[in-house]
């Protein structure tokens, strides 16, 4: 896709697809490549940084597109610690951020570098570690002045990132963070800290210039003074000692008069200028004072509302929790209610139990009467034996018809007992499988009463388990039983009457405890589904409570976020302003000095002029005064 975006636009500036573009001039270098091109152009962009790196001619460097990978970065940190000339670097379209190796070693080069003044990283796929990496270089270098970060990953911890390291970093007047997910309080504490930069730049600008100015200034008034203290040497040392002085010399004499009375007019100049600069420079630090003083007046009202809403904030935190913990005790009251409910429902289950206890205990005693009875049917058997040995010939074709009859009459009943045996496994599975779907939900939703649950369910289970077992038996009783009676059929007749009598009466008895234990299944299943309904019910209940709490945590969380951005803020506002305060205090101070310098010096030159105007009058008087003596005594 970048590859694409790449080509698209090289064919709207006009230029050949997919292939590369070198630009040499005397100061600036461009390499750019696309796709699959600039994979083979690696290893020359890796040989072509290696020479640069004792270059001292190339000022701009352009290799967008390069698709430059580890060895790449490595050598452009390389190139970063080593070459001094370079001022402007392009590396877009590059994805250096996917290499983190390579990237820290550049940013280890950007960090020891202190010429470059521009680099452009867009589109590089630089996430929070390599934003990271890029604050630490920016604490440590002291020239770059712009920066391009747009369409990155850096997100809202690389943005801290950055914002920390501007605190250290006051050479860095533009940093562009659009498209990297950043958020927007963090960006304009960027956009502020830039502001505060720049300001600091052209505060510094001024003062040089100022500088710069003022000791242009005090060289012209020392030369000046130097012209003028050679000049006035040769007119003491000729005029001390003679006093006849040529009208010539006196034209020289009002030349230099008329002379220092020029540089006396432009030292007054001067000194007017520089007393307009000063109060312009009064009326700067006035005006600055006024807005110091409206931006503390700001700050006060500024931490005034903040104080009011964090004491509201923090009001409303504290109704929220005392909510909350009145949902707890409330979550705690029904979690109560729901135990109480739990260890009735056991009772119950204890009750089955025993119920299931004493209809074991009645089978045993059928069985055992069963038995019995058997016992005195095959006595009676052997008692009736010879009763009926002559009847047996005549009646052997009705037995075997009847012997037939009931063979079906038992394999049906079999086969109905086995459907019934079969619907009980189905419904026995149904439960089991219904007790391990309770068990998940109790093991998420409760820890201790799980445990509870397991064993009453294990115990549930293995009396079903038994209560099979013991049907299993009374059923193999009961084929054993049936090939006894089959035998005494063949026997004799009305021994099989007598067990069609027994098998009748032993299948209503078996019937009536079927319908017994189906009723009580149905009320296990009625029980085992309210169950099922309360934990349900109490899982939503919890589910509900536990999405207030997390929305109230997340909150409170945004809310303790906003007040320590706003604090930050605070805290960087102050310290902006105390250095910019300590700045011009400092810069104020060195002007007074530097005005006091120069009042002193023109103070002294008034001095030394008015000294020499005396000197100078005095001679030209007494020069006037021996003229006018040697003619009058001419007359004479």
């Amino acid at each position: 896709r970048e590859g694409r975006q790449r080509e698209g636009n090289r064919l709207e500036r006009g230029e050949a697809p997919g292939r590369a573009r070198l630009d040499l001039t005397e100061q600036s270098l461009s390499l750019e490549t696309c796709g699959a091109l600039g994979r083979l152009l690696e290893d020359g962009v890796k040989l072509l940084l290696h020479g640069l790196c004792s270059n001292t001619t190339v000022k701009s460097l352009d290799l967008k597109g390069n698709n430059l990978r580890t060895t790449g970065a490595e050598a452009l940190g390389k190139l970063l610690r080593q070459n001094k000339s370079i001022r402007s670097l392009i590396l877009e379209w590059n994805s250096l951020g996917i290499w983190e190796e390579g990237f820290s070693f550049f940013c280890q080069g950007l960090g020891a570098n202190n010429f470059l003044q521009r680099l452009d990283l867009r589109n590089n796929q630089i996430n929070h570690h390599g934003a990271g990496e890029l604050a630490m270089a920016l604490k440590r270098n002291a020239s770059l002045q712009e920066l391009d970060l747009r369409w990155n990953n850096i997100g809202l911890l690389g943005g801290r990132a950055l914002l920390n390291c501007l605190q250290s970093n006051k050479t860095l007047k533009k940093l562009e963070l659009a498209g990297n997910n950043v958020p927007s309080d963090i960006l304009k504490a960027v956009e502020q800290a830039m502001d505060h930069n720049q300001d600091r730049q052209t505060i510094l600008s001024e003062t040089q210039h100022r500088t710069c100015v003022l000791s242009k200034e005090i060289l012209n008034l020392k030369d000046e003074k130097t012209k003028q203290v050679k000049i006035s040497h040769p007119f003491f040392f000729s005029f001390f000692p003679k006093f006849r002085i040529s009208a010539g010399r006196v034209s020289q004499l009002q030349e230099a008069l008329n002379e220092q009375h020029s540089i006396m007019n432009s030292l007054k100049a001067k000194l007017q200028m520089t007393e307009a600069a000063l109060a312009l420079s009064e009326q700067k630090v006035h005006n600055l004072g006024e807005l110091l003083s409206a931006t503390k007046q700001e700050q006060a009202n500024m931490a005034e509302r903040h104080f009011a809403e964090l004491q509201q904030q923090k009001q409303e935190g504290a109704d929220r929790e005392g909510k909350l913990f009145r949902d707890l005790s409330a979550s705690n009251e029904k979690n109560l209610f729901l135990r109480n409910q739990v260890d009735e429902l056991e009772k119950k289950c204890k009750v089955q139990q025993d119920q299931l206890f004493q209809l074991k205990q009645d089978l045993t005693n059928t069985t055992a009467e069963l038995k019995l009875r058997a016992v005195q049917a095959e006595e009676r058997l052997e008692m009736e034996k010879r009763r009926f040995k002559q009847s047996l010939e005549d009646m052997e074709s009705l037995r075997l018809k009847e012997v037939d009859h009931l063979t079906q009459h038992m394999e049906a009943s079999e086969r109905s007992l086995q459907d019934r045996v079969q619907r009980l496994e189905a419904i026995r599975i149904a439960l089991e499988e219904e007790l391990s779907q309770v068990k998940a939900a109790a093991l998420t939703e409760r820890g201790h009463a799980e445990e509870e649950l397991i064993k009453v369910r294990n115990q549930a289970r293995l009396d079903e388990q038994q209560r099979l077992e013991h049907l299993e038996e009374k059923l193999r009783l009961m084929t054993e039983a049936r090939d006894e009676a089959q035998n005494c059929c063949l026997k004799q007749k009305q021994m099989v009457g007598e067990a069609q009598v027994k098998a009748n009466q032993l299948s209503l008895h078996a019937d009536g405890l079927r319908r017994r234990i189906e009723e009580l299944q149905q009320d296990l299943n009625s029980k085992e589904q309210e169950k099922v309904t309360e934990v349900n019910k109490v899982k939503v209940e919890l589910q509900e409570q536990i999405g207030h709490l997390q929305a109230e945590r997340t909150a409170q969380e945004g809310l303790r976020e906003k007040i320590s951005v706003l604090e930050r803020q605070l805290k960087v506002l102050s310290s902006n302003h105390r250095e910019a305060l300590l700045d011009k205090e400092g810069e104020i101070s060195m002007l007074m000095e530097k005005l006091r310098m120069k009042e002193a010096d023109i103070s002294r030159m008034r001095e030394e002029e008015a000294q020499r105007a005396s000197i100078l009058q005095n001679a030209i008087m007494a020069y006037v005064q021996g003229s006018s003596l040697g003619t009058h005594s001419l007359r004479k």
